[in-house]
């Protein structure tokens, strides 16, 4: 077996982003830009106000000064003749500067009195609540640099310049496909010996959640006929998650499938637990996860296997998840000579992290991942951890 680090080293250095592609930038949030987005003009593309108040040229401004309003500047509506001495326009915020005019005067700082004039109640300074062309950003600025997960803030700033279209890497399409005779579909009742495939609903959640697109293929039974149908139709997807059918077992098919179909290996078995049996490699140019059948070590193996390799196809710099340093609340047992994963809750109380472990952490157990936001990382070796240790979490 190979080690959580050198496993997860191995994935991510055989993968590549997608192939990118132009996306109108109303479709673009949440993706990664392939190419840097330039600005398509000045931004402000001329001088305007950031007052409601009056225009006019700051310099021949002094104290008790009367000045004639000549007309108004409103945003979107600008005064188009210029502004002469001992003139004043209103003007809005937002409102382009007239001609002739450097300075925005506040309305409370003007006393307007009858016949069209206005007073001014303290001496302004030349240029004061002005927003100058340009002073945000330039024509071809850089404003978002390649690689840049677009957000928000992102969208509404490339709009603002004029952005229609950027070069984004897709979301990856990933295919699950279920294996085991014991599945039955959600709606049904079990009988003896079987249960509902809960890995389908956990998998297809975590990876909308994560913005991948999940492609459900179906259940396949414990045949080698069957899986090598579904994996057929997964070959349209970018990706593909297999659960189940990964160990040596007499119904455990995944492997001999894949080998007739000129599958890459890269590792199988992972000294981690739970999810030892984890397998990796590349089928047709495509990542193929398969993954344990047993619902927390599904949810484990997707955690630290397959969101970091999705997140790479998509073309993200950071794919590793955050982690922080925690003390436990409760003592809890490691994994022997492996690696554990527990399934925890991480809170801030009072003047640091604190992380409450599950109690519910068994292979094959689905209330483990209910509450739980992070997982704690228990390095091999380490048999048990006591309350108020400090130990390394990682966020979900």
């Amino acid at each position: 077996m190979i080690s959580y680090d050198d496993a997860l080293q191995q994935a991510l250095d055989t993968l590549s982003p997608l192939q990118p592609k132009e996306l109108p930038l109303n479709q673009a949030a949440g993706l990664v830009l392939a190419s840097p987005a330039q600005a398509r003009w000045d931004m402000p593309c001329c001088d305007n106000s950031a007052m409601d108040g009056f225009a006019l040229a700051g310099g021949s401004a002094a104290p008790d000064t009367g000045f004639a309003i000549v007309g108004a500047s409103y945003a979107g509506h600008p005064y188009r003749d210029e502004v002469l001495p001992g003139q004043t326009v209103r003007i809005t915020t937002g409102a382009a500067l007239p001609k002739g005019a450097n300075t925005v005067v506040p309305i409370e700082e003007a006393q307007e009195e009858a016949g069209g004039c206005v007073h001014l109640t303290s001496p302004p300074q030349a240029g004061q609540h002005v927003r100058y062309r340009g002073e945000e950003c330039r024509v071809n600025d850089i404003l978002v640099e390649a690689g840049t997960q677009l957000r928000a803030g992102d969208i509404a700033l490339l709009a603002s310049v004029g952005v229609e279209r950027v070069k984004v890497y897709p979301k990856p399409r990933v295919a699950v496909i279920s294996t085991g005779d014991e599945l039955v579909e959600l709606g049904r009742v079990p009988g003896p010996g079987q249960v509902i495939n809960s890995n389908l609903h956990l998998l297809r959640t975590r990876l909308s959640e994560c913005g991948f697109v999940p492609v459900s293929i179906g259940i396949g039974a414990d045949d080698p006929e069957t899986l090598s149908q579904l994996i057929d139709q997964a070959l349209d997807a970018d990706a593909i998650i297999s659960t189940g059918g990964v160990s040596v077992g007499e119904k455990d098919h995944v492997q001999a499938v894949l080998e007739k179909r000129n599958f890459r290996k890269i590792f199988w078995k992972v000294a981690i637990k739970p999810g030892k049996p984890v397998l990796f490699g590349m089928l047709e140019g495509k990542p193929y996860f398969g993954l344990p059948g047993n619902p927390a070590a599904t949810a484990a193996t997707f955690e630290l296997f397959v969101k970091p390799a999705l997140k790479r196809l998509a073309g993200q710099v950071n794919v590793l998840p955050e982690r922080r340093r925690a003390v436990l609340n409760n003592g809890i047992k490691g994994g022997g000579t492996r690696q554990a994963f527990l399934w925890c809750r991480l809170e801030w109380q009072a003047n640091g992290y604190r992380v409450i472990v599950s109690q519910h952490q068994g292979s094959g157990q689905n209330r483990c991942l209910s509450a739980a936001n992070a997982m704690i990382s228990v390095p091999a070796g380490i048999h048990k951890l006591d309350r108020g240790t400090e130990v390394d979490v990682l966020l979900l």
